[in-house]
Parts: structure tokens; sequence; C-alpha cells
């Protein structure tokens, strides 16, 4: 039997013969499927703004240097744009047509294929809430170290004193680990204990809602403006980055090794599960932001040639953030072998004269800061094991393999960086504000995906826009306290490890089995070509209909096998330890 075309609401269907037919009728018919008032982008530049602020955020600088840096360099780039050219931008063109044709959010958008699918939507708004709960809470991190970069020193350039004594804890590990997890964080030794509520944390929590209920307060009209800059800032200072770093001592280092290819990674599974895990998220797909964006697009809009373009400039960000996270990096790690030489060099100082005059180095070990790095790892690896003292082996390399992410590195690892740097105020400012300002655009798209579809299905909502905004941000905030406790960073690492993965690649196969098989890869097809006035290629009913579904349930699978094979496990910071100790699974929470 010949399947029906789309309804053209919840309860008729339409008499046409495809999407384009049933949405872009007379007014009064577009009157009857979604609001009357439906906003739209002044400019397709307002348009670019969000979806490349939505897609670009926070995992484009702190997840994809550390993927590419532990996977092999240049060859995980290659693996990367292959899998992102035959799965990710299909994808991603699939949903800005649908959204596109239909012009509903995610609920409307998959009910109008099938009321039996509009699951596919919900979903989607509930792992958007889910996602927003938790980023909102980076965000207060990066506001509590923003107000805190306005001062010289840094605080957490050095270790505080208590009665001339330098606090234990800080000695024990550095500066900045201490600030991190005592003075921001004041985190428990583990997630078991809760301990109080962090009263700064709580009010950087509150601004960084206010900031996203002010900027979503009437839709993308307002939000857009706050992306003019939101999402051009960001490489204004990545860019600023990029030149101060190649100027420093190490960057060259740093980068070389970033980028060195190791082939023989492209046969480890794990490395394509996680290369197409960063495609899948770098994207945005299954959040149904990306939907509700195109859903404001003009229905002559070319949707293919946005795909490429936005899919483009996300990959390029992410280069571009590797280059300056390694050019700092790579500096950092030349500041801790040089001390490492200079260190082993006062040591040899204190055993020189209990050792063989033919083992010692021909340079002046006498004056450590004169001692080169290359003329001493060269002695090391001759003598280095016949001196007393226990010398070690200084390599760039080693230093450099000691790869952080997520919070580690932007409030740890960069942080340290930064505060070597001449003006470091400055330069702190800057990182913060720009992380800010990520996080701001990714979170705007976040909230439009759960706003946009609920408008469009709930009259009532559509009718009290600005008090579904309100409610949502102070829901959001309410329960968001949960991780502005001191045990707060645990319950993040935790969203952020189980709330999003399975359920947005469950959302995502759904969506590509529903176009592909339900609807029909051709019948979306003639959909497009009366949108775009051509026809795509043929090629994307295969990649629809077999590579991408094909791949989806192989990355489902593959993550599933991990998680169940895989204990799950968190890192907690000890006081008494003081070090990073590995819990081999979540324990029983205190109902205290």
């Amino acid at each position: 039997m010949e399947k029906q075309p789309l309804p053209a609401d919840d309860d008729r269907a339409g008499t046409t013969d495809s999407v384009v037919d049933s949405y872009a009728g007379e007014e009064s018919q577009e009157a009857s499927c979604e609001p009357v008032a439906r906003a739209g982008w002044n400019s397709k530049i307002e348009y670019f703004l969000a979806q490349v602020g939505f897609s670009v955020g926070l995992g484009n600088v702190w997840r994809f240097p550390y993927l590419c840096h532990q996977n092999g360099g240049g060859a995980f780039l290659l693996l990367y744009v292959l899998l992102m050219l035959v799965v990710g931008i299909p994808l991603f063109f699939l949903e800005l047509a649908a959204g596109q044709a239909i012009r509903q959010g995610s609920i409307g958008v998959w009910k109008s294929i099938s009321p039996r699918l509009a699951g596919i939507g919900y979903s989607s708004c509930v792992v958007c809430f889910f996602v927003a709960l938790y980023y909102n809470v980076i965000l207060a991190w990066s506001l509590f170290y923003l107000g805190n970069s306005f001062q010289y020193p840094l605080p957490w350039e050095q270790c505080p004193e208590n009665r001339n004594v330098t606090v234990i804890e800080c000695e024990k590990s550095s500066p900045t680990s201490y600030f991190w997890y005592r003075k921001a964080l004041d985190i428990t030794d583990s997630i078991n204990e809760t301990g109080s509520f962090n009263p700064y944390i709580v009010c950087c929590l509150l601004a960084a809602w206010t900031i996203v209920c002010l900027g979503m307060f009437k839709g993308i009209k307002t939000s857009v403006k706050v992306m003019y800059f939101s999402s051009v800032f960001p490489y204004v200072v990545l860019i600023c980055f990029l030149i101060r770093g190649l100027l420093l001592d190490g960057a060259l280092e740093g980068i070389s090794y970033m980028f060195y290819p190791k082939l023989e990674i492209w046969g480890d599974v794990q490395v394509w599960r996680q290369a197409a895990t960063q495609v899948f998220f770098a994207l945005g797909l299954g959040f149904g932001s990306i939907i509700a964006y195109s859903s404001y697009n003009p229905k002559n809009n070319n949707c293919h040639r946005d795909a490429f373009t936005v899919s483009s400039i996300n990959f390029l960000t992410s280069v571009l953030a590797t280059l300056v996270v390694f050019a700092v990096l790579g500096f950092r790690a030349k500041g801790k072998v040089i001390e490492c030489v200079v260190s082993n060099m006062k040591l040899l100082s204190m055993h020189s004269g209990h050792v063989d005059s033919t083992l010692l180095p021909s340079f002046n070990y006498s004056d450590p800061s004169s001692v080169g790095l290359e003329d001493y790892r060269a002695w090391f690896k001759q003598h280095g094991s016949s001196i007393p003292g226990n010398l070690t082996d200084c390599d760039l390399e080693t230093e450099m393999q000691k790869g952080v992410e997520g919070t580690g590195l932007a409030f740890i690892a960069f942080t340290e960086a930064m505060s070597l740097l001449p003006g470091s105020p400055f330069w702190s400012t800057l990182f913060f504000l720009m992380l800010l300002n990520l996080g701001l655009s990714t979170m705007f798209g976040t909230m439009e995906g759960i706003l946009t579809p609920l408008k469009d299905s709930f009259k009532p909502l559509a009718k009290n826009k600005t008090k579904l905004t309100i409610f949502s941000c102070v829901a959001g905030f309410l329960i968001g306290l949960l991780f502005t406790q001191r045990c707060g960073n645990y319950f993040v690492t935790m969203f952020d490890d189980y709330s999003a993965t399975l359920p947005l690649i469950i959302v995502v196969v759904f969506e590509t089995f529903s176009v592909s098989w339900v609807y029909g890869a051709d019948r979306f097809l003639d959909d497009i070509e009366a949108m775009l006035g051509w026809r795509p290629s043929v090629v994307y009913k295969y990649l629809w209909k077999y590579i991408c579904l094909l791949a989806m349930l192989g990355l489902l699978g593959a993550s599933t096998i991990r998680m169940f094979i895989t204990t799950p496990t968190y890192k907690a910071w000890n006081q008494d330890k003081l070090w990073k100790a590995q819990y081999k699974h979540f324990p029983q929470l205190s109902k205290t």
C-alpha cells in the first residue's frame, strides 16, 4: 500500500504529495499548522551565527584537542574528516531539511511523519534539559574564574600562606590545582560526601541562568543579538592566543607532536568510536536545536550548502583550537622539562664528589640554567643510570603525553600556562570570557531545542512564550543547585558521561530510520527538490538508508557494550592523600 503524505497537523492529513506541498500553501493553511506570528531570521548572517554558535562549543576547545592528541594526531584528523563527510554532514543535512520543510520544532517534525514518532521529539527535549542543567554550571565556573581574573597577581599563581607557612595541600599539588579543587569547588573527598552548598558558585549559577533568560527573553529576536558578539568573539580570542602562543618557547614542539600522524591507530575500534562520537556531538545532532533553528528559514533556503558550510566552520574551529591549546601546552611542557633539568643538575652538583670524573658531563652543570635540554638528554642516556641521586630523564614528549581534557584542561593546565605569561590577568580574562561566550551560544541553541518544540506543539505555551522561558530558566536554576554542592563536580561528570550519549544516539537512529524508511528517502528527496529547485544527489538516499543508519547502530552497540564491560568510575580529589583517587564505581549516595 502506498504511504500517505505527511499530515498538516495533529488530527488531519494533508491532501498533497509531499512535505513541502502540505506546508507551503496559502497563508490560511500555514496558520493552521504553525503559530500565526512565527518568527523568522532577519538575515542569513543571523542564521549562520545561531547554527555555528550552537555547534561550536566548549567541546571544540577542550575535547577535540585531547582526542586528537591521544589518538594519533594527524591520523585522527583524517579519520574525523572521513566520518564527518560520510556520516556527520548527511545527518546534519537531514535535520536541516526536515526543520525547514515542515517549519516546526522537533516534536512537530516527527509527529508529522507519524503521530507515533512524536516521542523522538519529546526525547530530544528531555536530553536538552539534562544537558542544559550541567552545561550552565560550567558557565558558572567560568564566571567565577572570570571574576577572579581582575587582580594581580592571579590568585592561582602562588600557593597561599597560613601564618607564614605555605598551605600543605597546595604545596604538595600545585597552585592551580589547589585553587580549582579547594577555592572554586571546595570539593569533598567523594561523591558520597555531599557537603554544603558553595555560595560563590550558587551566585555564579544564578548569574549564568539570568544571562540565558535575558538572552532568550523574546526568542530568536533577542538571542541572535547576543550571538553577534558571543559567536564572533571566541574567534578573535583564539586568533590572539594563536599569535601569542606561536611566539612562546616550546610552542612549535607542542604543535609538531600534536599533528605527527600515527596511522596504526586506524586499526583500533575504540578510536573509530571516539571519532564518531566527537563528530556526532560536535555537530549537535539529535538535540532538536538544528531542526528548531532551520524551521525559521524561508522554504527556498539552500540548506544543502548550509550543511557543508556549518560543518566546515565547525571542523576548522576545532583545528584552530587544537593549534592554540598545544602551542600553549607545549610552552608549559617546555617549562616543566627545563625545571626538571635544573633540579637534576642541582642533584648532580651535590653528588659530583662521589662520581667518577669520566661520567660527569662536559657542559657546565654547576650553572643549571645554562644547560640545554638536548645536551642533558644526550648525557643522561649514556651515564644517567650510573649517577647516584635518582636523576630522571626530562623528556618533552613524555610531558606532552600527560594529556588533559575538559575541566582539567580549562581550569588547571591552561590556567597554569597563562599564569606564566607576561600580563597574565589580561590573558586569563580573555580566555574565560571566551569560554563564557562559547557556552552561551551553545546554551541558547540547547534552550531553543526545548522551547521551540513545546511552543509549536502546545498553543497555550505559544501564547505565553515569555513565561515559558522564565519558568524553564528558574526550573533549571533550582534543579542545577544539585551541582553547586561541594560534591557537585562529581555529578557534573556523571551527567556528562551518562545523561546524553546513549539517549542522543538512539534519537538519531530513530530520526534516520523514520526519514529513510518510514517516510521514504526518495519522497524526502522529492520534498527537498521542491524546496531548493534542484535535486540533491541520489548518494544521500543510500547514505541515509544504509551507511548512516548502520554507522549509528554500530556506535550505539559499541557504546552500550563499553558501558556494560567497563565499570563506571570517577576521579575524586582526596584532601588527605593530595591526589586524584580513582573510584571503581559510584558509591551509594548518602541519605543525609
